[in-house]
C-alpha cells in the first residue's frame, strides 16, 4: 500500500529530522497534535482541535472536541485558555456539548482526578433529556483548562482533561455505551463533520500517514461534501477526490479509484501544476498497488505545469479566491496558530519539492519491484536528498516518508546480504513512526515487514514473536486488518510450515486470520445477536432505538450531501437542505443522549470481543461438527479446519487467482446467462474434484466423520456452494464410462459422490459472528410461516412508480413465480401459516405490516434483482412485489428490507442469486455505514439487519424445472421431527442428486444456509 504526501504540514504537526541515521523518533506533545486518542483501552474516544470555539481568544488558546464511538454526535468539549473560565460559566452557543441546552446546576465543589489532584468541579442537568453533565477545571500556570460533557462519558472527559494538561497520553479504560454499529471509517465520518474544511483536511493526511486508509477516505470524502456545497473550493474538491481516490487504491477498490481520478482532473484549476504533481504521484502509486511498475513510471512522466502561479486580479475582483491567494491566507490563519504548530504552512514551491521526492521514491520503488538495484537506490538517496532541501528536513509531515525510503533502502540491503544494515534500517523506520503515529497501521506495518525480513534472513523465532506481537496489537487498532491482508503472508507461510508444537501455530494462524476478516454481514450478525440476546426490557428498546437512529443519521447525511452538491439548487431545494441540515443536528444529538442513558445498563457497557481463541470454537464444536475457515492472505491460501478435538492448518496449493479462475469455470458449467436466459452445460466434474482436493484433501479422511460442516469461505469460495465439489474418483469414472455412449445423457450426474451428500452446511461469515448466532435463543413469534410471492402482473407501470431513468423494464414484474412451494409449506406448517400473493404481496403493504415480527419463518418466492438495469445505473438489490395503489415502485429494496421488523428463525429467499453483494454506495442508502462491495453483503445482510437469525439463499437462478425448487423447499419443510435446517435441506438435494432428470448441481446445490444450519428452525415453527 502507497500513501499520500500531506500539503498542509501544519495539520501533520511533527518536528522530525529526515538524515538516514537520525528520524528524529520524539514523541509528539499533546499540544501540537490535531486529534489523539483518550486513554488506552475500552471504547475509542478521541479529543480533535476545535479551532472556532468562540472560547478562544489568544493565539495560545486550544480548544478540543470530544466524540466517541457510536455517539453520533460530539459527548464533550475542553479548552486551554489564556483567560479566567470559571467552573460556572454559562453555557456557549455553537459548543457541541451546550448547543441548545438549558442547564440547571448545582453548587462548586472540588473532586480529585486520577494523575491530576484535585480540580473544580460541578454537576449540571438538562431539564428536557433529564441527563446529567459534568464539568471540571483547573489552573496550572497562566493556563485555564475547562471540560465539560455528558456524564456517561465521565472517563473521556477526565483523561482528556488530564491529557491536554500534562501534554501527554494518559492511560486509561473508557467504559461507555456502545452498540458497536460503526466502525473506523464511520467514526472517522463522524470525527470530520465535527471540523471545518481545514481540519477536515489535515486528519485525512494525518490517517493516510498513519497508514488507516479507510478512515483516510473518509475524511476525504467529507472534504470533497464540503467543497461541493461551497462555491469557488474547486482546488479543494481536486485535492480531496485525488485523496479519496488513493485511499480507494489502497483499499483494493481499484474502479473506484479510476473513477475519482478521473473527477479530480475535471476539478483541477487549469495551470494548477501542484495539483497536477499530486495526480500525477497518486495514479503512480495507484499503478504500484496493482503491481505494475511499468506503468507507474509511465504516469510519472506526464508533464506538468510549473508552479510560480500569480494572482488572478480579474477573478480576485469577483470574489474568487485562488491558489496562491488561499496560500497566503492560510499563512496567516489564525486557526492554525492555535493548535500551537510552530509553522503553519508550506509554500507552493515547497509543497511541489515535496511531491517530486515523493515522484522519484515511487520510481524508485519501481524499479526495485523489477530488479533495477542501482537504479532504486539512486532514486531513493536522490529522494531524500530532496526532503532534506525543505527547511532543513524539519517537516513533520514527510516523516512517514523518510520512513518508508529507510524501509525500502532496508529491502534491497536484506536481499544483498547486509542483514545488520537492514535490520538497523527497519528500526530505524519503527521508532520514527511510532513517535510520530503512535498505535497505528503504519507501525504495525513496519513491523510486519521487519518480521518478514527476520524469517527471510533464517531468524524463524525472531520473525514468529514480531508476528505475532503484530496480531496482538492489531485488535485494539483500527482499521489495521486492510493494510497487514498482504503483508501477514509470510507469517501464515511459516505457521503451516514444519515446526514444534502445531497446535500453538494453528491457534496463532486462527488469530491472524481474523485480523483480515472485512465488515458487513459479519458485523450485522453480531449486533443481531446482541439485540436478540438482551430481551426486551427498557435497555433492549434503548438499544433498538439507538440503531434506528443511527441508520436515520447516515440516510440524511447523504440527503445533506446530494442537495448540497447541486450546481444550481432552486429556491426549494435550498430550504430543503436546511431542513435537512437542522435535522441531522437533531438526530445526531438524540442518538448520543440514547447512548448517554444506555450507561445506565452495565450490559451495554461491555465491549463484545471481536476475536474469537481457536480452543472457544472448539468449546462450541459438537460431536460430528467441524468448522473449516479459509483464508485468502495476498495472493496465497490456506485451510484452517477444526474439530471439538482437533484443529490444523494447511497451505492450499492454489493462488488467489487460480482458485477465482477454478471457481469461474465451475460456475459456468452449471448455469451462464445468455440472451438473458439461463443456459446448463454438464458439470465440470473434473474441476470440482481437483478443487476438493486442494481445499479439503490434507483432511479429507476426517470428513467421513463429519456431518456438519461448517464453512467459511474468502476469496472466490465466496461465489460457490461447496456442496457441488466432488469428495470420490469412483462416481466420475462411472460417468464417463456411461457417457461414452453417444445416446447416453450427459446431465444425469446420480452416483456422483458430492460434498454436500448426507451432510449439512452451514456457511459462516466469521467466527465471532458464527459462536453469536449459535447462542441465541429461538424465536418468540407465535405463527409458523409467512409465504410471500407471484406478484400481480400489470398491464402498465403506475405513474406514481415512475422514478428515473434506471428503473427496470416492466418484462420483470410480468413473469412471475408460481406461488405452489408457498402453498405446500403453508399448508404443511399449520392453520395459522398465511400466504400473501397477488396484490396482497406489496412493497408498502410490507412495510407497513406490524405483524411481520411473529412469523418464525418467512419465505419469499419472487425474482431477485442484485444487478443493475444497465451498465450505468447503481446496483441496488431487491426482491420484486406487486404495485401498490400509492407510494410503491413494486420493489422491496436493500434499504426497505432493512426497515423491516423480524423476530425469525429463518428467512428463505427462493430468487436469483440472493447470496450476492450490495455496493457501498447501496448500503449507505439503507443507512448501513460498514461493508458492501463483497458477497453476501446485500440481500442476505438486509434480512439478517431486519432481524433473521438464518438466511437461506441462492448462489444462481433458482430452476422451475422438474418442480426442483418446490420439492427442495417441500423436503426443507416437511423434515423428520427436531430435524435441523441444515439436515432437512441435505435430505432433500438428496432426493434431487439421485434423479437423474435434477441430478446436475444447477437443480439441487444453489441453496446455502447463512447462520447456523444445526438448528431445527422450520420444525420448531411446524411444532409451536
Amino acid at each position: 500500500m502507497m500513501r499520500a504526501v500531506g500539503l498542509l504540514a501544519a495539520l501533520a504537526a511533527l518536528a522530525s529530522a529526515i538524515a538516514p541515521t537520525d528520524l528524529a523518533a520524539r514523541p509528539v506533545p499533546i499540544s501540537v497534535r490535531s486529534n489523539f486518542r483518550l486513554g488506552s483501552a475500552g471504547v475509542v474516544c478521541t479529543a480533535q482541535v476545535a479551532p472556532r470555539d468562540p472560547r478562544l481568544g489568544g493565539m495560545f488558546d486550544r480548544g478540543y472536541t470530544i466524540s466517541c464511538r457510536d455517539a453520533a454526535g460530539a459527548v464533550g468539549t475542553l479548552v486551554a485558555v489564556r483567560h479566567a473560565l470559571p467552573i460556572d460559566a454559562e453555557p456557549v452557543a455553537g459548543v457541541p456539548a451546550s448547543a441548545g441546552m438549558q442547564r440547571a446546576c448545582g453548587g462548586p465543589g472540588r473532586i480529585a482526578i486520577e494523575a491530576l489532584g484535585e480540580a473544580d468541579a460541578m454537576i449540571c442537568r438538562d431539564p428536557a433529556s433529564g441527563l446529567d453533565y459534568r464539568r471540571y477545571a483547573l489552573t496550572r500556570g497562566d493556563t485555564r483548562y475547562f471540560v465539560e460533557g455528558l456524564a456517561a462519558y465521565d472517563a473521556a472527559l477526565r483523561l482528556a482533561l488530564a491529557s491536554v494538561v500534562l501534554n501527554q497520553p494518559i492511560q486509561g479504560e473508557i467504559k461507555v455505551a456502545t452498540t458497536e454499529v460503526t466502525d473506523a471509517a464511520a467514526f472517522a465520518r463522524l470525527q470530520a463533520g465535527l471540523l471545518d474544511p481545514l481540519g477536515v483536511r489535515g486528519e485525512g493526511y494525518l490517517r493516510n500517514n498513519g497508514s488507516s486508509f479507510a478512515e483516510s477516505a473518509a475524511f476525504f470524502e467529507v472534504l470533497a461534501e464540503k467543497a461541493r456545497s461551497q462555491s469557488g473550493e474547486q482546488a479543494d474538491m481536486a485535492e480531496a477526490l485525488a485523496n479519496e481516490g488513493l485511499q480507494q487504491s489502497n483499499l483494493g477498490n481499484f474502479d473506484t479509484a479510476a473513477r475519482l481520478f478521473a473527477e479530480s482532473t475535471a476539478a483541477q484549476l487549469a495551470g494548477d501544476g501542484l495539483a497536477q504533481r499530486l495526480l500525477r504521484n497518486y495514479r503512480a502509486l495507484d499503478q504500484l498497488n496493482q503491481r505494475r511498475p511499468d506503468e507507474a513510471v509511465a504516469e510519472l512522466a506526464r508533464a506538468v505545469d510549473p508552479v510560480n502561479a500569480v494572482f488572478d486580479k480579474a477573478r480576485l475582483a469577483d470574489g474568487v479566491i485562488n491558489l496562491p491567494l488561499a496560500e497566503a491566507i492560510n499563512r496567516e490563519n489564525s486557526a492554525t496558530r492555535r493548535m500551537g504548530t510552530p509553522d503553519p504552512s508550506l509554500t507552493r514551491g515547497e509543497k511541489a519539492e515535496i511531491l517530486d521526492a515523493q515522484a522519484l521514491a515511487i520510481g524508485a520503488t519501481a524499479a526495485r519491484m523489477v530488479g533495477r538495484t542501482d537504479d532504486a537506490v539512486a532514486g531513493f538517496t536522490k529522494a531524500r536528498e530532496r526532503l532534506a532541501t525543505v527547511r532543513g528536513g524539519q517537516v513533520g509531515s514527510i516523516v512517514w516518508l523518510s520512513a518508508e525510503i529507510e524501509i525500502e533502502l532496508a529491502r534491497i540491503a536484506a536481499a544483498a546480504g547486509r542483514k545488520g544494515e537492514a535490520e538497523a534500517g527497519f528500526n530505524r523506520a519503527i521508532a520514527a513512526l511510532e513517535a510520530a503515529y503512535p498505535a497505528s497501521p503504519a507501525v504495525l506495518s513496519a513491523k510486519a515487514r521487519k518480521a518478514a525480513f527476520l524469517l527471510a534472513a533464517g531468524d524463524r523465532d525472531g520473525a514468529e514473536k514480531l508476528f505475532a506481537a503484530v496480531v496482538d496489537d492489531s485488535a485494539a487498532i483500527p482499521d489495521s486488518g486492510t493494510t497487514l491482508r498482504d503483508l501477514l503472508a509470510p507469517y501464515f507461510t511459516l505457521l503451516a510450515g514444519e515446526g514444534s508444537d502445531p497446535a500453538t501455530r494453528t491457534a496463532a494462524a486462527f488469530a491472524a486470520a481474523q485480523v483480515l476478516e472485512r465488515p458487513g454481514v459479519a458485523q450485522t450478525q453480531a449486533i443481531l445477536a446482541r439485540q436478540l440476546a438482551e430481551g426486551n426490557d427498557a435497555a433492549a428498546a434503548l438499544f433498538r432505538l439507538s440503531l434506528a437512529r443511527s441508520r436515520d443519521i447516515v440516510r440524511a447525511e447523504g440527503e445533506v450531501a446530494r442537495l448540497g452538491s447541486l450546481p444550481d439548487p432552486s429556491a426549494t431545494e435550498t430550504t430543503e437542505l436546511a431542513a435537512q441540515q437542522d435535522a441531522l443536528t437533531g438526530l445526531r444529538r438524540e442518538q448520543t443522549e440514547i447512548l448517554a442513558k444506555l450507561a445506565a445498563y452495565p450490559r451495554y457497557t461491555a465491549l463484545t470481543p471481536k476475536r474469537v481463541a481457536l480452543a472457544e470454537m472448539q468449546a462450541a464444536l459438537k460431536s460430528g461438527e467441524a468448522y473449516y475457515k479459509l483464508v485468502a492472505v495476498g495472493q496465497d491460501i490456506y485451510g484452517l479446519y477444526a474439530t471439538s478435538t482437533s484443529a490444523r492448518l494447511f497451505a492450499v496449493p492454489l493462488s488467489r487467482s487460480e482458485l477465482a479462475r477454478e471457481v469461474q469455470k465451475i460456475r459456468s458449467s452449471i448455469v451462464t446467462i445468455e440472451n438473458g436466459k439461463a443456459v446448463n452445460r454438464p458439470f465440470d466434474l473434473d474441476r470440482s474434484r481437483a478443487l476438493y482436493k486442494a481445499l479439503f484433501g490434507p483432511v479429507d479422511a476426517e470428513l467421513a466423520g463429519v456431518h456438519h460442516l461448517v464453512f467459511e469461505p474468502d476469496a472466490a469460495m465466496l461465489q460457490l456452494p461447496p456442496a457441488v465439489l466432488v469428495t470420490a474418483d469412483a462416481g466420475i469414472a462411472a460417468y464417463k464410462a456411461r457417457t461414452v455412449d453417444i445416446d447416453a445423457d450427459a446431465f444425469d450426474f446420480t452416483g456422483i459422490a458430492w460434498l454436500g451428500r448426507a451432510r449439512a452446511i452451514s456457511i459462516a461469515t466469521s467466527a465471532r459472528a458464527f459462536l453469536d448466532l449459535r447462542a441465541l435463543a429461538p424465536s418468540s413469534a407465535r405463527r409458523p410461516y409467512l409465504g410471500l410471492g407471484n406478484n400481480a402482473v400489470p398491464q402498465q407501470r403506475p405513474i406514481a412508480a415512475v422514478a428515473d431513468s434506471c428503473d427496470w423494464p416492466l418484462a420483470v414484474w410480468q413473469h412471475p413465480v408460481k406461488p405452489d412451494e408457498l402453498l405446500f409449506a403453508a399448508k404443511t406448517l399449520g392453520s395459522t401459516s398465511v400466504v400473501k400473493t397477488g396484490a396482497s404481496f406489496t412493497d408498502t403493504g410490507l412495510l407497513a405490516d406490524p405483524s411481520l415480527d411473529q412469523y418464525r419463518v418467512l419465505h419469499f418466492a419472487t425474482h431477485g434483482l442484485v444487478s443493475a438495469p444497465r451498465k450505468d445505473c447503481p446496483a441496488r438489490p431487491a426482491l420484486v412485489t406487486s404495485f401498490a395503489a400509492k407510494g410503491s415502485d413494486g420493489l422491496l429494496s436493500f434499504r426497505e428490507i432493512f426497515d423491516l421488523k423480524l423476530d425469525a428463525d429463518l428467512v428463505i429467499l427462493s430468487a436469483c442469486d440472493t447470496a450476492g453483494m450490495a455496493t457501498v454506495a447501496a448500503s449507505r442508502e439503507a443507512g448501513v455505514t460498514t461493508g458492501g462491495n463483497y458477497a453476501l453483503d446485500g440481500l442476505v445482510r438486509a434480512f439478517t439487519g431486519a432481524g433473521a437469525r438464518a438466511v437461506i439463499a441462492s448462489h444462481w437462478p433458482v430452476p422451475d424445472e422438474f418442480d426442483a425448487t418446490r420439492r427442495l423447499i417441500g423436503g426443507l419443510i416437511t423434515g423428520k421431527p427436531g430435524e435441523s435446517v441444515g439436515d432437512a435441506l441435505a435430505g432433500a438435494e438428496a432426493k434431487l442428486m439421485d434423479d437423474p432428470q435434477t441430478s446436475h448441481p444447477f437443480y439441487w446445490a444453489a441453496f446455502v444456509v447463512v447462520g447456523d444450519a444445526a438448528k431445527p428452525a422450520v420444525m420448531a415453527a411446524a411444532q409451536h
